[in-house]
Order: C-alpha cells, then structure tokens, then sequence
C-alpha cells in the first residue's frame, strides 16, 4: 500500500506525520522504530518548510524479501521541472507486514484532531522512554556489573602478580640452591680428585709439585709451598710472609690483607710486607699435631675465597700434610731397606777363568725392597755356588729372611751338597722358621775339573745359557716348587756341558715380569739381548756387559727390585782352577 501526502505547510506536515506514523504502526513498525521514524521525519519536514515550496510525502510498505518487510517513506520535491534530477529523501524501517488505515489516510485538520494525534505521539514517547529507562536500568546493572567485574580482575590481576612474584623468587631461591648444590659438588670433586692425586705419589717433591699444579688457577692466583728441614727450623730459604711464619709457629691459618677475611677457622693479620696490595692465605702443612710447611695462596684474579672455599682448602692442607708425612715415612724405611739389603749383598768372589758380574736395582715405585739377593761362593771340593732368589713379601722382613737363608744356604754347602739338595733342605728350613713367607731361587754349581753345569731351580725364573757361538737356551727342565710351602719336595738336578766362551744369566722376575704382559715376553727379550752381546765384550768387560742387557729390559719406573748375575766362562780356559789364586 501507498500513500503520498502534499506538504506545503506546517499543518499539512503535521497531518502528514500524523498520517504516516499511523501508517507505520498498521503495518508492524516496532514502536522504537516508529518513534525514531516520527523524529528523522519530523526533522527533515522542517527544513522542506524552511526552504518553501511544496513537497511530496511518500510511505508504502514492500514485499518480504531475504531481509524481510521494509516500511519506507521518501520525501520529494512537489516543484521540479520537467526533466529535472533531485535525489529524494528517504528513510526505511523494519515492519512486520502489510497493513491498513481504517480511512483514506487523510487527516483532518481541526484541532480535535492534531490533539488527539499529539498525545498518541505522547503515547509512543513515553513508551520509547519506558523501553530507555529499561534499558537505562539494564546499562547500570551492566556496568556496576562490568564494575564489579573489573575489581575480581584487578584482584585476580594482583594475586597473580604476588603468586608470580612468589614462583619467581622460589625460582630464585632454587636456582640459587642448585648453584650452590653444584659449587658444593665440585669442591667436593676437587678435594677427592686432588687427595687421590696427592695419596698417590710417595715421592715428597712430587707432591709439592703437584700442589700449585690442583690449585692454579681454578682457587689460586699463586701457590707456593714452603716445607721445614726434618728439625722444623724455619729460617731457612728466602724472605716468607709474617702470616707463614704465625701460622708456622701457631699451627693455625692466617689471613693477611688490608681488610678482615671473615673466614672460618682463620685468624686476621696486617697485609703482609712482600706483597702488601694482595692478599694471602697461609695454611699450615699439619701432621700429629705439628707442621710440616706452610701453604701460601693468593685468590684468583679479581675474586675472594668464600667461607667454603676456605673450608675446602683447609682441609686439603690437612690432607697434603697426610701425604707428605706418609712420603717422608716411606722414603726413610725404604733408606732402611735399601741400605740393609745392600749391606747384606755378597762381594763377589775372583776366579779365575770365570768372570762374575751382579747388578741390584731397587724399585722406583713403593717399598719393593727387601725380597731380592744373590751370592757366590766356592765349595770345599773347589766348586763355585751362584745364587739367585726372591723371597715373597717386601721391606725389612723380606731383607732379614734373605739374610737367614742366605746364612744357612752357606752352612749347609760347607757339606758339598748339589744344587738341589741344597735347595730341598733351604725348602725345610723356611717351612719351619716362617710358615707364612716363601721363597724362589736358582742355583747354578761351576765344576772345578769339568766343563759342565749343574743347577736346580725351585719356582723360579729359568737360567738362560748362552754358548760361545751366540745360541742361546732358556734352562727351564723341571723345576722344584717354591720354597716354604706346604709341600714334602727333594729338588732335582739338573747337567748341561759349559765350554769356554759360555754365559749364564741368573736374575729374577723383576727384571722380565711386566703385568700387562706376563713373564714369558721378558724372557724372550732376555734371551735375545743376551745372544747380541758381542763375545769380545763378554771376555773384557763383563761389567759393561751387565749393563748393555739391563738397558733394553728395563723401564724408567718399576715396580719390583731386579736381581742379575752373570757368569762367563771365558774363551781358552777349558775348566774352573780348583783353587783361588
């Protein structure tokens, strides 16, 4: 339906409003809609009037489309030319369908009329007022709501910070535990790893070597080690710190800067006079109460100790003093030992035709002194006795019990007996005067009027023989077992021929035993430096010789002491003189 009204004054525009808001609300137009209809076009037929003239007030309703049904009026201009192009006014609602005025649509003019309809205007009004004040209403709740809203978040805001705030500092405080965790471990680390290395060596300059070595630069700048003469005086060597020397006299660590060190155990002092911009930690070298040195550090490079550091090092002072103790232990037994087992060594005998040459080399590395000996001497019937033997065990002991078997081992061949008598009976008198030390052994006789060999071997590394034209034999018949043990044995004999020219070599297994590689290698290198040796050389200068076959058997360091004799026969002598001459 449409309808169009001439509007050419403000009556005409009124019954035109009037006219169209009834139309509106015929057709379904939603009272908000109608009122802000009424108002745009109350507005824009203002200014119609205002500029004068006559205008035409269209409103029709179209048909339901995809956006459903539209209410439009549209306002144009009454004066236009033909020909004439003006762009209307329009204005389109919502409506809920197509409807009917219960008339033509024209509204009277009387005023009856224009108040009646001025009131429904009210109506509308004051329904668009009641929908504001609900919607005012709903806007308050909203917003006290939103109000209310926005205190939970900035509540939730702020707990949320605090509870940030709160991981990020237990963060803090576990990174910082684990950093301390990790700084504890590796002090601990340290401290196990240095006393391994320090227990390790007994060797005492070694371990001040190897002090400066774990400390720099790690918790060190310097280090220096200042060890006292076996009187403890401590004037001796260069200029010290007056921290040394107090903590020397004390026994207590000293600290010496311009500034206390607040570290535990330590005792404050002046900074010292030789080095007065840096400051020193002395530590005294402890054993069973007394000082063996001092241990002077200076910190690391723009860094101070902390109180754990100054525990750790402390202790590994403690610790150092242990081992340098136990290295001056050591090294005084083994003076002991060496001295004692080389005092009980034989002076070899001089025979002629025969040349003899011994070499005893104690071990480099522990107290493996004591167990190795060797001897020769000549028998009633002119015989010579050669010996070699290891007694199990090391030390002093080892050298007393070589000693007594050596004592009985010439008591019991002033009877003539052969190798391996001598050997059953040395093998009874071990078992009964030490049944928990044992013995290994090698006799070789010389005969005074044959050119033969006679020896027996009890446990022992074999005899190597080498004959006048380089061959060389590894003497390993049937050998006894060792001696002392719990076993009823009689040790055989054993012969081979001796022309001039020949070489035994005796030695025991220090010389050819190597933990890696067993014994039998060592032999073979034996055999086969013995059978290099030139014959010239063996007839001059049997001395040299030893050394020669030494060089190539043995290490820098070993572990054991090495025994060996050798006994040349030399070239144009067809036998032993049955007397010394």
């Amino acid at each position: 339906m449409t309808r169009t009204w001439h509007v050419s004054s403000i009556i005409d525009a009124a019954r035109a409003r009037i006219a169209t808001a009834r139309l509106a609300a015929a057709h379904g137009v939603s009272t908000t809609d109608r009122a802000r209809l009424v108002s745009v076009l109350s507005a824009q037929l203002r200014q119609c009037l205002t500029k004068g003239g006559g205008w035409l007030l269209t409103a029709r309703a179209t048909t339901a489309g995809p956006g459903g049904s539209r209410f439009l009026v549209e306002v144009t201009s009454a004066n236009r030319r033909p020909g004439e192009f003006r762009q209307p006014w329009r204005f389109t609602v919502a409506c809920s369908g197509e409807g009917r005025l219960p008339d033509s649509g024209q509204v009277p003019g009387d005023p009856e009329t224009l108040a009646e309809a001025l009131f429904g205007a009210d109506e509308d009004a004051a329904l668009l007022l009641e929908k504001l004040d609900g919607q005012e209403a709903l806007v308050t709740f909203h917003r006290e709501e939103l109000h209310q809203t926005n205190q939970g978040v900035l509540a939730l805001h702020a707990e949320l910070d605090a509870a940030g705030r709160a991981q990020r500092d237990l963060f803090a405080a576990e990174q910082k535990a684990r950093e301390e965790a990790e700084s504890a471990r590796g002090r601990l680390t340290f401290l196990a790893d240095s006393s391994a290395a320090l227990t390790a060596s007994l060797n005492p300059d070694a371990i001040v070597r190897l002090l400066p070595t774990l400390l720099v630069p790690r918790y060190a700048r310097t280090a220096d080690v200042w060890l006292f003469d076996g009187e403890g005086d401590l004037a001796r060597g260069g200029p010290r710190p007056a921290a040394a020397v107090v903590a020397a006299r004390r026994g207590r660590p000293q600290y010496a800067a311009d500034h206390p060190g607040g570290l535990p155990g330590v005792d404050d002092q002046p900074p010292s006079a030789l080095a007065p911009a840096r400051p020193l930690l002395c530590v005294p070298l402890m054993t069973r109460g007394a000082p063996l040195g001092v241990l002077t550090l200076s910190p690391p490079d723009d860094q101070r100790w902390d109180a754990d550091d100054a525990v750790m090092l402390i202790e590994l002072a403690r610790r150092a003093g242990v081992a340098l103790e136990n290295a001056r232990r050591f090294e005084h037994n083994r003076d002991i030992a060496e001295t004692l087992q080389r005092a009980l060594l034989t002076e070899l005998p001089t025979t002629p035709g025969l040349g003899l040459a011994a070499r005893y080399l104690p071990a480099t590395r522990g107290l493996n002194i004591g167990g190795d000996w060797y001897d020769a001497f000549r028998q009633p019937d002119g015989s010579l006795i050669t010996v070699i033997g290891d007694v199990t065990g090391h030390g002093l002991r080892a050298a007393v019990m070589m000693s007594q078997l050596r004592t009985a081992l010439r008591a019991y061949a002033v009877d003539g007996e052969t190798p391996g008598r001598l050997l059953t009976r040395l093998h009874l008198f071990l078992h009964h005067l030490q049944p928990d030390l044992y013995a290994t052994a090698v006799i070789a006789r010389f005969h005074p009027r044959e050119p033969t060999l006679t020896w027996a071997a009890a446990g022992h590394p074999p005899p190597v023989l080498r004959a006048p034209d380089g061959r060389v034999t590894v003497l390993d018949a049937k050998p006894g077992a060792m001696l002392g043990i719990p076993l009823h044995q009689e040790i055989a004999d054993h012969t081979v021929p001796l022309p001039p020219g020949s070489t035994l070599a005796l030695y025991t297994d220090g010389l050819v035993e190597r933990r890696a590689q067993g014994i039998d290698p060592g032999i073979d290198r034996l055999a086969t430096a013995l059978a290099e040796l030139e014959p010239a050389t063996l007839d001059g200068d049997l001395e040299d010789s030893a050394d020669r076959l030494l060089q190539p058997l043995l290490d820098e360091e070993h572990e054991d002491d090495v025994c060996l004799l050798l006994c040349h026969v030399r070239s144009g002598t067809g036998r032993i003189p049955a007397r010394l001459s």
